[in-house]
């Protein structure tokens, strides 16, 4: 009996990012999202400012808060290799090819599509042994650290 065999995504020759970075990176992300929503809403898009600020929150807040989040970490992956959370601390957003090691930065369609996939949840918590997780497959691409960019990346560049 033939068939057709399904193409499977080969494991990657160098390390990906730890979940701790990745998380840490994600906050920051979220964090830096919610002063710059803040500058356009006021203080009430800020984490608890609401509270703090003793007004309500309006229900379109959390989306442009999310609008931001998306924007920002798409614009710096694409133009620098990573979120501001990821640049912070030290992890890389690289694409993943087919042969040498690519060092081009994911391109803006590609990093807007990931984000989104990001903010969705379940594409990250869906995860392959190599820590990529679906918004990285449909992507192309994968998170490692600032050492391995240097290590890996940058000899090929």
């Amino acid at each position: 009996m033939t068939g057709t065999a399904t193409p499977v995504t080969p494991t990657l020759p160098y390390p990906t990012a730890s979940w701790g970075r990745r998380v840490l990176a994600l906050f920051i992300d979220w964090f830096a999202s919610s002063l710059v929503a803040s500058v356009f809403l006021g203080a009430r898009a800020l984490p608890f400012g609401s509270l703090l600020a003793g007004v309500d929150p309006r229900p379109t807040d959390n989306l442009w808060i999310l609008v931001v989040f998306v924007v920002q970490t798409a614009a710096f992956t694409s133009l620098g290799g990573g979120s501001f959370g990821k640049l912070v601390t030290r992890l890389r957003t690289v694409r993943v090819s087919p042969g040498a090691p690519d060092v081009r930065p994911p391109d803006p369609l590609r990093s807007i599509a990931r984000q989104i996939l990001v903010v969705l949840v379940v594409p990250p918590l869906v995860f392959r042994a190599d820590r990529r997780g679906l918004h990285d497959l449909a992507a192309g691409t994968a998170t490692v650290t600032l050492e391995t960019y240097r290590h890996v990346f940058r000899r090929v560049g």
